[in-house]
């Protein structure tokens, strides 16, 4: 027969526990990561303005750009060298080597990428107009007199933490 060992679940149901809580009372926040060219990559004769219209770009979402690094790059230029498709003089050479670059959406402006090498004028550019992202929508405020302080904390903080409390000890009971 061999020896039963005991394992102390406290410290690792009391991690979990505190990572629960801290994602359950955090609030949301989101990025989107576009390929750009979708399912055609960033590659030539693709109309990269269709592709773009109607897409939201915002603040802290990226864009990932997937294509033949052995012919094509990623250039950010200005306005004026992303219409004439002079890539002489890039604000930024995103190109990495690998054919599979990711540019940060860190600042509200309009970026101007393009392929250099005359890709450019075979269609491979796309402008991102990037903005703040919407303010949550607002909550309807509460009646005076409906919900008192103590239970909108409840609804708010103890709910949730019940439910990151029956997770943890479920997780706990499967240790025993």
């Amino acid at each position: 027969m061999g020896k039963r060992q005991t394992v102390s679940g406290w410290p690792t149901a009391a991690a979990v526990l505190t990572c629960t809580l801290l994602v359950v009372m955090l609030p949301e926040v989101s990025s989107t990561r576009f390929t750009v060219g979708a399912n055609m990559g960033w590659s030539p004769n693709v109309n990269y303005t269709v592709w773009a219209r109607g897409k939201h770009f915002y603040l802290g979402d990226w864009l990932f750009f997937v294509y033949d690094r052995n012919q094509m790059n990623v250039l950010e230029v200005n306005k004026t060298d992303y219409e004439s498709c002079n890539s002489d003089h890039p604000l930024h050479n995103w190109t990495t080597g690998a054919g599979r670059d990711v540019v940060p959406l860190n600042v509200t402006k309009t970026y101007y990428f393009i392929s250099g090498n005359g890709f450019c004028y075979g269609g491979m550019k796309v402008a991102i107009p990037v903005e703040e992202l919407p303010p949550p929508p607002k909550t309807s405020p509460i009646k005076s007199g409906s919900l008192s302080l103590l239970s909108t904390f409840s609804g708010q903080v103890v709910v949730p933490a019940l439910f990151a409390s029956a997770t943890v000890w479920d997780s706990f009971l499967l240790l025993l």
